[in-house]
């Protein structure tokens, strides 16, 4: 790759408090980056993954919740994986490129040749050593992870054409709004820039400042939402950046043939903690569960337990089910593509399946708590908030129970605020 002085920093979004809302109840009171997927908070993946980039010398978590909500966090993952990490505070939108630039000074501190830009929301494998390769090859100012996908879902996200034989971004669309298909490749929200970037996020900036000042209109106009301009240093990266330099031999593409999902709703953190689970099948099998029903549970298919968790011998646990901390498992208890949260208990026979159950959260014996897996679905996996209560011989399909509720009678696709 090059000797010693290519150094590499990794900047990975997290967002904040205002934009997640459709993480909820989930998000209520854990940052959605902290939730956890397969036994890790949801951030761990994508720090986990730039721990394999040659020459890291520091990642750094941008977002809007409070330092220290991540301190503690912050603290651990970096002692564990004996890379710094540092959380820096967002104090107002920036957009995705203006919010990279906004930190542009510390960022640069390491004097990095490579910036990795990563949004902690997406669940892939994250090919970030062998995007780097590329990336060198290519010698433009980025490169972008992309994705083959259908046809049909292309346009709810960024659509981009590349040349097929030198990978040279050629056209970039957000979400196109017309109905002629684009392309069926899309932006994956994982990046590889130069520092010129900062460079090009300034210009930007400058060209809005200019046409402000340039352009003077009546008070009325300004209200107008057409003449309405954005901020200057607000820049977004995908209708600032790669749009208008697309086709100028600037950005290149990288295209994983793996899996890719975005994380927006709790259905979808349901799937993609699978998909981690069989991710740590191939690359860390030390951390899944292993057991016949005879000293331990019977286990099939991908499973976590925490060390802490008690599970009984006479449990049947999987195919993808994450157990977490101090849970307690009783015996006969059935559990099939579910996430467990810390200090929840399940008592005797009861079952879960495709669903979610908050932390310190009780279910009674015999009942059962379970969905149609269906992870696109608004009710298609069932949630438990923190501290719910169900108690015996109760079931609660295809619903979303807020925390703190205690579930006397059964329930079948409904929300109990």
């Amino acid at each position: 790759m090059g000797g010693s002085e290519e150094r590499v920093v990794a900047v990975i979004m997290v967002g904040g408090p205002t934009k997640g809302t459709r993480f909820r109840p989930l998000s209520l009171n854990t940052p959605k980056p902290l939730f956890p997927l397969a036994g890790q908070p949801m951030v761990n993946h994508p720090i986990s993954a730039c721990k394999r980039i040659p020459n890291l010398a520091q990642i750094y978590l941008i977002g809007f919740y409070e330092e220290r909500e991540f301190a503690l966090f912050v603290s651990s993952i970096s002692n564990e994986l004996r890379v710094p990490v540092r959380y820096l505070k967002e104090d107002k939108p920036h957009g995705s490129a203006g919010g990279l630039y906004n930190f542009r000074d510390q960022i640069m501190e390491e004097s990095p040749s490579h910036i990795f830009l990563l949004n902690c929301d997406v669940c892939c494998s994250f090919p970030l050593a062998e995007m780097l390769e590329a990336h060198m090859s290519y010698r433009g100012m980025g490169t972008i992870l992309v994705i083959k996908v259908s046809p049909e879902s292309a346009n709810q996200f960024g659509e981009l054409v590349a040349d097929p034989v030198t990978n040279e971004l050629l056209h970039y669309t957000e979400k196109p709004e017309t109905f002629v298909r684009v392309s069926d490749r899309i932006n994956c929200g994982v990046y590889i820039f130069t520092p010129d970037i900062f460079t090009a996020i300034q210009g930007v900036s400058s060209q809005r400042k200019d046409r402000a000042t340039l352009r003077r209109v009546s008070s009325f106009e300004a209200l107008q939402p057409a003449n309405r301009s954005l901020p200057s240093d607000f820049v977004r990266l995908d209708q600032d950046i790669l749009s208008p330099l697309a086709g100028k031999k600037q950005f290149y593409v990288y295209e994983t043939t793996d899996y890719w999902e975005q994380i927006k709703t709790p259905g979808m953190s349901l799937k993609c903690s699978g998909l981690y689970l069989a991710q740590f099948r191939r690359t860390s099998p030390d951390l899944l569960a292993s057991g016949d029903g005879t000293k331990n549970a019977a286990i099939s298919g991908n499973v976590y337990i925490h060390p802490s968790a008690k599970v009984h011998p006479t449990a049947k646990i999987g195919p993808n089910a994450s157990i977490s901390a101090n849970a307690r498992i009783g015996a006969g208890v059935r559990l099939v593509n579910c996430i467990i949260l810390d200090d929840v208990e399940i008592k005797e026979n009861a079952v879960v399946i495709h669903a979610i159950v908050g932390w310190k959260s009780s279910i009674g014996r015999w009942s059962r708590v379970q969905a149609s897996g269906d992870h696109n679905a608004k009710l298609g996996v069932t949630i438990l908030g923190e501290s719910v209560t169900v108690e015996d011989e109760v079931v609660v399909i295809n619903s979303i129970v807020l925390p703190n509720k205690t579930m006397n009678v059964s329930v079948q696709e409904e929300i109990i605020l």
